[in-house]
């Protein structure tokens, strides 16, 4: 008897509570693919990602342009939840090889898992956990690659794990960083940077138009002993910033993009988003075989701006034989299954 009352309590697993789950960690179907497809297919048509999941974004245009073929070699410089990758592999037909980077150690474990289960091994498929600004080095022990892509879009088992804090929507640390073993948190880097320095940084990073009024508001909360160590903290300090706004219909939307703007902005800057990205478009050329065709995704002007002049200056150098003149943008019906679609512009390149 005394044994029986020693025995651990048996525990039921977090279920949906009502029809609509709001916590990621309840949403248990959505975190099972191919378990619950029914389920999957029912959040993805209402316009939703599921959790845990990551939808990959204009891949009928990316293979459409790649043209892969049997006994080619591939590197896809942003591994993320593995979508791209798999089509990719696809093509190759089990002759081949594709190499496939990440700087996540925490989704890189799960993808690796979820691609031998779908019976991509060693043997045709290389993962690392390295940044897409070494590709030069990457480049010269296994390229000379046939093709290559780069999704430059923060996953969305990123953004909708509260514990990584990449959502103004979702309560959690503030930390932002797509490898959280490595360098400072946004909270930390809040606290290093002066006025002037944040207000400078919201500009560059994302064209922020309130930056100076959130920039002054965030150094008066620290100034008065309060700490923005949470994304709940960060989204109030915005919040109050933009308190000298008319009550209206417009205020919510407003806010709604500033904080989006915010985030994004000291995401990258964390990560250092675009010299990782300067490093990748400089040894990109060298990487690149002869014939071979690079399709990047972008999701802000900063990224796009940087894709699109690195491009035109390898082509009138000649190193490319062609780029696209102009982006590519998902269809609408893509749009509507996936809204994180609605910002990517594609941009590519033939080189010489």
């Amino acid at each position: 008897m005394e044994q029986e009352n020693q025995k651990t309590p048996h525990k039921r697993r977090v279920r949906y509570k009502g029809t609509h789950p709001r916590k990621f960690e309840e949403k248990y179907k959505e975190h099972n693919p191919e378990k619950y497809a029914d389920t999957i297919e029912k959040v993805i048509s209402k316009g939703s990602t599921p959790a845990g999941m990551h939808l990959s974004i204009c891949v009928k245009e990316i293979l459409d342009f790649l043209q892969i073929q049997p006994g080619q070699k591939g590197l896809d410089a942003t591994l993320g939840y593995g979508g791209h990758t798999r089509k990719m592999l696809e093509c190759l037909h089990g002759q081949g090889h594709i190499y496939a980077l990440d700087v996540d150690p925490i989704e890189i474990v799960k993808t690796r898992q979820r691609l031998e289960q779908a019976g991509y091994g060693e043997e045709i498929l290389t993962i690392m956990q390295e940044n897409f600004a070494n590709i030069g080095e990457i480049g010269e022990q296994y390229g000379p690659f046939d093709f290559m892509l780069a999704d430059l879009g923060v996953s969305s088992m990123q953004i909708d794990n509260p514990e990584r804090g990449f959502s103004y929507k979702l309560d959690g640390p503030l930390d932002l960083r797509l490898n959280p073993e490595k360098g400072v948190s946004a909270a930390e880097r809040l606290r290093e940077l002066s006025k002037d320095e944040l207000e400078g940084m919201l500009v560059e990073n994302s064209d922020e138009p309130y930056a100076a009024q959130i920039a002054a508001e965030t150094t008066k909360t620290f100034r008065s002993g309060k700490k923005i160590e949470t994304t709940t903290d960060l989204r109030e300090t915005i919040e109050r910033a933009l308190a000298f706004l008319p009550e209206n219909a417009e205020k919510k939307e407003i806010c709604k993009k500033t904080c989006q703007r915010t985030f994004q902005a000291l995401r990258i800057d964390v990560n250092s988003e675009f010299e990782v990205l300067e490093a990748f478009l400089e040894s990109l050329p060298q990487v690149l075989s002869p014939g071979g065709r690079v399709a990047i995704l972008t999701f802000h002007s900063g990224e796009d701006r940087l894709v699109k002049k690195a491009f035109n200056r390898y082509y009138k150098e000649g190193i490319f034989s062609d780029i696209s003149k102009e982006v590519i943008r998902p269809s609408a019906e893509e749009c509507f299954r996936n809204g994180r679609a609605k910002s990517t512009k594609m941009r590519w390149a033939i080189k010489a």
